[in-house]
């Protein structure tokens, strides 16, 4: 166990090392980017509204996300790492100024002026805390869940369960066409918990106070 945390610790100092280089280089126009969101509000744009492929789940809350992870995101969708074939074309349809401004567009997009977020996340259940504790899990996502450490890590507290547990399990798929997310860090982590597991942590991160929503376009209302 000591052995993976130091090469996790390895690995996210590597990873934050790069992203921040790379942050430096573009920045992002949330009105700029509020031009651009057309091929995403048909999805995130609509409270409660569910994928159906390649698995179904609720689509991911991500007004109020950190603007350095869906930069990551999307560039991972873009290069291939993550396996979604529709998130794939979006990205790639998007250059890296138009990433950053879609990325900045949703990072202000709902957010309430001083709204405070809980220092510290409550507890869950026995089992679900244990999980946490094995998955080291604040030590990348903050305490509350709502704060990482790197802005190229996502805000997790309180977004929908049922696609937290799609996207931990993609990190353990491997060849996938379709389905996988390859990341490391991730992947190490989410290999070492059944998908039982995997579920269990994520109805505990679903269930606490969020910074993120689904904020409705005027013509979904």
């Amino acid at each position: 166990m000591y052995k993976f945390l130091s090469s996790l610790s390895v690995l996210v100092v590597a990873c934050v090392t790069t992203f921040s280089a790379n942050a430096q280089e573009i920045k992002g126009d949330a009105k700029a980017g509020e031009k651009k969101i057309a091929m995403c509000i048909g999805c995130h744009g609509i409270k409660g509204y569910q994928a159906s492929f390649p698995e179904v789940h609720k689509v991911p809350m991500i007004s109020g996300q950190s603007a350095g992870y869906i930069m990551a995101a999307l560039n991972a969708y873009k290069k291939g790492e993550r396996k979604h074939p529709t998130m794939r074309g979006i990205a790639d349809s998007l250059n890296e100024q138009d990433i950053a401004d879609v990325a900045a567009y949703y990072a202000a997009s709902g957010v309430v002026e001083g709204a405070a977020a809980p220092v510290k996340a409550v507890d869950g259940n026995a089992k679900a805390m244990a999980l946490v504790a094995k998955g080291n899990c604040a030590s990348c996502h903050g305490e509350n869940f709502s704060q990482p450490i790197d802005p190229s890590y996502p805000k997790i507290a309180g977004q929908h369960s049922d696609y937290l547990f799609v996207a931990l399990k993609a990190y353990k798929a491997e060849g996938g066409a379709v389905v996988g997310r390859g990341n490391a860090i991730m992947a190490g982590i989410a290999k070492q918990f059944s998908n039982a597991e995997l579920k269990e942590l994520a109805n505990y991160m679903g269930s606490l106070p969020s910074e993120l929503k689904t904020v409705p376009q005027n013509r979904f209302k």
